[in-house]
């Protein structure tokens, strides 16, 4: 009988830690946009910016090989 005062206080102390972490979390806006998450591993990260194109091209030993390339 003796555990369960140990236990329960315990229990309660617990639950209530994790009710204030999720209070914690809808206040800080973890919840707010549920839909975007699945969707953003389709969306591509790559940005081009101008002359980029350029200078990956003149780097790359594709590059390199296409030019030596004689006719």
């Amino acid at each position: 009988m003796e555990v369960v005062f140990v236990l329960l206080p315990l229990a309660l102390a617990v639950a209530g830690i994790m009710l204030a972490l999720f209070i914690w979390a809808v206040r800080s806006g973890q919840f707010d946009d549920l839909e975007t998450p699945p969707f953003r591993i389709l969306f591509d990260d790559v940005h081009k910016t101008r002359g980029s194109n350029r200078s990956q091209n003149e780097a790359s030993p594709l590059a390199d090989a296409a030019s030596n390339v004689k006719d």
